[in-house]
């Protein structure tokens, strides 16, 4: 298997503990540098890795033993310091998204192209037997030719819980910023890349109140539309649906569903990992459980780092960039879509990335 692969992780936030879970002593990465805007709590995250230092930014992006950049910062800051570790010559895999404009997110592309680096995104969700299992049926000709697709995510909002919730209500937030690099990626994987979309959007309120924390009863602005639906013309003639709101209570919609001239299929939660794909073939009275045959089993954030550590010329990472900036581009344009009423065409495509066979947890852990 040769050395580990060495990473340096820049952002602690909450984020940060479900990739350390993964990373931490996995065989195929070591976590050489760790980075915070907080001194004290990377210190307090190299204490507990084995070879693990607490450095500056600057120092982790210099550091020669550091050869990718697992970028945990927020999303405004995650195309400054992507470049900046491309600028250093190294790998980088983004927590979603990939960049909050698609000029930031084209820049991250082209740079690293010309610099002959890497760059992975997230979301690795996708990767799991939940999205891979449907992807496998669909190819598989469980449901017939795929037409259409609908997403679904509804939430209040996350001012309920969250105690500094500013952001999710500013430009680069919104419920489609949030959560559609899920729901995208997901449809990007089943039906293929996005060549067209329309939308429209709204907002329920000017204003929310914090429900939690040191500035409860506190109000702040919405800046951005809080209700995003769209139509996602696929280049294979699929048409998608998608509904991200902040706008709603709760719903019995399946998180995605694909339809298809025999069958329907029921994904789940496109957010996590596994869960059961369900089919209702044409003629028959009930749902089926499809049995899982594609993706990591009991996978978990960061599996697409290490899907990026193993790809090779042959075989792209999974998660990789050009999927993350068609995933931008088809959020930027669905709300561009929504602003000025029209039809917008992407500039973009993508393949599909290659399927994950089936692949149980003892497996890709080692």
């Amino acid at each position: 298997m040769g050395d580990p692969h060495r990473v340096g992780i820049v952002g602690l936030g909450v984020i940060s503990k479900a990739y350390l879970d993964t990373l931490a002593g996995h065989p195929a990465v070591r976590i050489t540098a760790l980075a915070d805007l907080d001194p004290s709590r990377s210190a307090a995250v190299a204490a507990a890795i084995p070879g693990a230092e607490a450095v500056s930014v600057e120092r982790l992006l210099a550091h020669p033993d550091v050869q990718t950049v697992l970028n945990l910062t927020i999303p405004a800051a995650h195309a400054d310091l992507s470049l900046a570790a491309i600028d250093a010559g190294k790998n980088v895999y983004v927590e979603k998204p990939l960049a909050v404009t698609f000029a930031e997110g084209r820049s991250i592309i082209e740079r690293a192209a010309t610099a002959g680096v890497r760059v992975g995104c997230a979301p690795d969700t996708v990767l799991g037997t939940g999205t891979q299992t449907a992807r496998a049926a669909i190819d598989g000709g469980l449901i017939g030719r795929p037409l259409s697709a609908s997403a679904v995510m509804v939430t209040p909002g996350h001012e309920r819980w969250h105690p500094n919730p500013d952001f999710y209500y500013a430009p680069g937030g919104g419920p489609l910023f949030d959560m559609g690099p899920y729901y995208i990626a997901a449809l990007v994987h089943l039906l293929g890349p996005v060549r067209a979309v329309s939308g429209a959007g709204s907002r329920l309120r000017p204003e929310r109140v914090i429900g939690s924390g040191a500035r409860l009863g506190q109000r702040i602005p919405v800046q951005v539309d809080t209700h995003v639906t769209g139509v996602l013309e696929h280049a294979n003639g699929a048409l998608s649906t998608i509904t991200t709101t902040f706008d709603g209570v709760a719903t019995t919609a399946a998180p995605i569903e694909v339809h298809g001239e025999t069958g329907t299929l029921a994904v789940p939660d496109p957010n996590n990992f596994d869960g059961e794909v369900r089919r209702f073939a044409l003629g028959d009275t009930e749902w089926r459980v499809v049995e899982p045959r594609s993706g990591y089993a009991g996978g978990s954030r960061g599996l697409g780092l290490i899907d990026l550590v193993r790809a090779d010329v042959q075989r792209p990472p999974r998660a990789g960039g050009e999927v993350a900036l068609h995933i931008l581009e088809t959020m930027i344009s669905l709300l561009r879509a929504a602003t000025e009423g029209r039809r917008i065409e992407l500039t973009t495509t993508v393949d599909r990335p290659a399927p994950v066979p089936l692949t149980a947890a003892e497996d890709w852990q080692v």
